[in-house]
């Protein structure tokens, strides 16, 4: 008789992380790169060796800039999947984003969103009230408490307004940088690059931006990526990770920028042209 399956980490529930504590900083494993083990032998005590650089793009500024054209001539008004009315209420969808699809996070919300689309209505319903609409989505016990924290504290700290400036997104309970670049982008029309599984993904695998880290991909997203671009940015590669660059089985026969990729893992096609 075989013996059944122990659940892996791919099947295991995600960890509720602690109330206050974004959700969004908190990469999946399949992404995160594990720590290096140490040598056999090595002393105890020992100074760490100093973390290599991070590499460099494997495309030039006019490789990068003739990618973001083809994806800018493929879709010239990207915007998000996530469903909003506001700034508020984008803010919140951002919020329950975390390690949950955006259709998941939209059927939710489209309820939630009826009754309190604004932070004082979030916070009279209150955080059961709020456990009971999002109740489908991943990690909703400690998304609920956040998003009644984060109504409470722009209420009281920030007039009912969602702040514009980075520092007093982070602030805010649950929020942490990827969900402040998004609202900063969408909401505000800032430059900047949220770095999610899907973008870490697609600038690792290209060689676009590689990093061991969001913060990395992100710094070197914003160093490649040409100037008049970056509003868009952010749109197009999650979009491309999403529904073309997939993780399993990236379909390039129907990429836009086939031809331009560098990826090392990239399939030949028939009759393709592609970059050296």
């Amino acid at each position: 008789m075989r013996r059944p399956r122990r659940a892996g980490p791919e099947t295991a529930a995600p960890a509720e992380p602690p109330a206050g504590v974004a959700p969004d900083a908190i990469m999946p494993d399949a992404i995160v790169p594990a720590a290096a083990p140490v040598p056999p032998g090595a002393a105890a005590g020992k100074p760490r060796r100093v973390a290599a650089k991070a590499k460099r793009s494997r495309y030039t500024k006019a490789e990068a800039d003739a990618l973001f054209t083809r994806l800018a001539e493929a879709l010239p008004e990207p915007e998000t999947e996530l469903a909003y009315t506001n700034p508020f209420t984008l803010l919140v969808a951002v919020v329950l984003s975390a390690q949950a699809t955006d259709a998941g996070v939209n059927r939710a919300t489209g309820p939630l969103f009826a009754v309190a689309d604004t932070p004082a209505r979030m916070l009279a319903l209150g955080e059961e009230r709020v456990r009971d609409f999002i109740k489908t989505i991943g990690l909703f016990n400690t998304k609920a408490k956040n998003v009644v924290l984060l109504s409470k504290a722009i209420v009281e700290q920030h007039g009912g307004e969602v702040p514009r400036d980075r520092a007093s997104l982070e602030a805010l309970p649950g929020v942490g940088r990827k969900t402040a670049n998004v609202v900063l982008n969408v909401a505000f029309g800032e430059p900047t690059i949220a770095v999610d599984t899907h973008i870490f993904r697609v600038g690792n695998r290209l060689g676009l931006a590689p990093g061991r880290t969001p913060d990395e991909v992100e710094a070197a997203l914003m160093r490649i990526v040409p100037e008049r671009y970056l509003r868009g940015a952010h749109h197009w590669l999650i979009l491309h990770g999403r529904h073309v660059c997939k993780a399993r089985r990236p379909l390039c026969e129907t990429c836009v920028i086939y031809d331009l990729c560098k990826a090392a893992d990239r399939r030949v096609l028939p009759h393709a042209t592609v970059a050296p």
